[in-house]
């Protein structure tokens, strides 16, 4: 069965998301592919992740989050 698409406010909060990861990542100096290294996460995930093409995984950003030196939280900030 198709899943209805996400609501503007759902894409809206996941590129948030996405772009507090590629400030953190960027203020660690590091590449999407030095942080697909670290964390063992396709770069084309982290790509995505970034970008909020996709449903970031909470396993996906603790991972991250523990590979750049922030809290979790870091991403989630309202």
């Amino acid at each position: 069965m198709p899943r209805e698409p996400d609501p503007d406010w759902i894409i809206q909060k996941r590129r948030a998301i996405g772009n507090q990861v590629r400030a953190q990542r960027e203020y660690a100096n590091l590449t999407q592919e030095e942080l697909s290294y670290g964390t063992e996460i396709p770069r084309l995930t982290v790509q995505r992740i970034e970008s909020g093409a996709t449903d970031a995984r909470i396993g996906w950003l603790l991972r991250i989050a523990h590979r750049l030196g922030v809290p979790l939280s870091a991403f989630l900030d309202e």
